[in-house]
Parts: C-alpha cells; structure tokens; sequence
C-alpha cells in the first residue's frame, strides 16, 4: 500500500468517526478555530 493511499484511508476513518461522535467533532471544531484564528 502506497503512501498516498494509506493517507486517504486514515482521513476517511477519521471522517466516519467524526461524524458519528458529535462530541469529538464539535471539540475538534474548536481546535481548528482557535488554531485558525488571527493571534493577538
């Protein structure tokens, strides 16, 4: 199995995961924002 491939499965689990766990999403979610958002 090649890289890229393995790469793929792993975000497609993650997905699955994520959008059967709302909890896990919504902290994720925030993860991102505050990592996205402009720093002071």
């Amino acid at each position: 199995m090649d890289r890229k491939k393995l790469m793929m499965t792993t975000v497609a689990l993650g997905a699955a995961y994520l959008m059967r766990n709302k909890k896990s999403r919504n902290k994720l979610m925030e993860q991102v924002q505050n990592f996205s958002a402009p720093k002071k």
